[in-house]
């Protein structure tokens, strides 16, 4: 059995989004209860977030807009992301969680980890907020982790939204491969085939295109056919994943229709590809039932 960890703080829950916003406190609380109820708990090691610093935030976001989201009065940063009191101690914590899964990786106590945050992050780019996302958790976790001797960085992204603000952290650096599947055409507008990378990063972006109604077969055809191979190439030794459990059927901000053995599919795909460290960071998922079960089906995975 694979030594897994699993990152979560009620800090995240401080992180407050006017009534009726789709990414709210009660994502963490149906996927907490859902492991208290599958047993899983005992198997898992659970580990605290640390507080990302200022310097850490600064691998990614300009030192303007992480003061900006540090000083700003509560309100609106655009049309669907909000920022609360607490909401820069949590995104902080959030980045801190990606921090602290790749030393304890690089220390070899864990083979994989799974981060449980909030605010989400793959939109957030260098000097805004966007799409729910305050920092870019997952980008400053990859420069992080290059920073503590990881040589190259293999990123998946399987929400149903473009990671527009990890894509474009890493455009240019063929150190970091991203790859992504995402509902296309959809919010941000971002991810189409032809997005390949720029200067020394040409090639190592992969966006494939899913159109409205896309399900199982074509997100496994993907995952077991197309990724293995891209990963065998660029021989990463680290994987860090964008899990965006918001291309279940059931979510209401989705035109997919993959199932929860799609999910288990993709993950099974995803840890098989590679015998390195895995982190999964939670993304996208507004369904709180199939959020709950589909965070469970990834642990379970995660520990085989």
């Amino acid at each position: 059995m694979k030594r897994v960890g699993f990152v979560y703080d009620d800090i995240f829950l401080k992180h407050e989004t006017p009534k009726r916003h789709p990414e709210n406190k009660d994502r963490l609380v149906a996927i907490t209860d859902s492991i208290r109820s599958s047993a899983l708990t005992k198997k898992l090691i659970n580990m605290r977030p640390r507080m990302a610093s200022a310097d850490d935030l600064a691998l990614v976001h300009s030192e303007r807009y992480i003061e900006k989201i540090r000083t700003q009065c509560p309100g609106f940063l655009d049309s669907d992301t909000y920022l609360s009191p607490h909401s820069f101690e949590a995104a902080s914590y959030a980045a801190g969680a990606v921090i602290e899964a790749v030393d304890r990786c690089r220390q070899g106590e864990t083979d994989r980890v799974f981060c449980a945050v909030r605010p989400p992050g793959h939109h957030a780019e260098e000097r805004a907020a966007m799409g729910f996302c305050i920092f870019n958790n997952i980008a400053v976790g990859a420069r992080y982790a290059r920073k503590k001797g990881y040589k190259k960085i293999f990123i998946i992204d399987f929400d149903v939204h473009h990671g527009n603000g990890t894509q474009s952290t890493f455009e240019d650096d063929n150190t970091v491969f991203f790859f992504s599947t995402q509902q296309f055409p959809n919010f941000p507008g971002t991810g189409s085939a032809e997005e390949k990378g720029k200067g020394q990063g040409e090639g190592f972006t992969r966006n494939i295109a899913m159109e409205p109604g896309a399900g199982d077969p074509e997100f496994i055809n993907v995952y077991q056919d197309l990724l293995p191979p891209l990963v065998s190439r660029f021989s990463p030794d680290l994987i860090l994943v964008s899990a965006g459990y918001d291309i279940l059927k059931e979510d209401p901000l989705s035109k997919l229709n993959v199932s929860q053995q799609g999910i288990k599919i993709i993950v099974q795909s995803i840890l098989n590809s590679s015998a390195v460290p895995v982190i999964f960071v939670l993304e996208g998922g507004y369904n709180l039932a199939a959020l709950g079960e589909s965070v469970v089906i990834t642990l379970r995975e995660m520990l085989k």
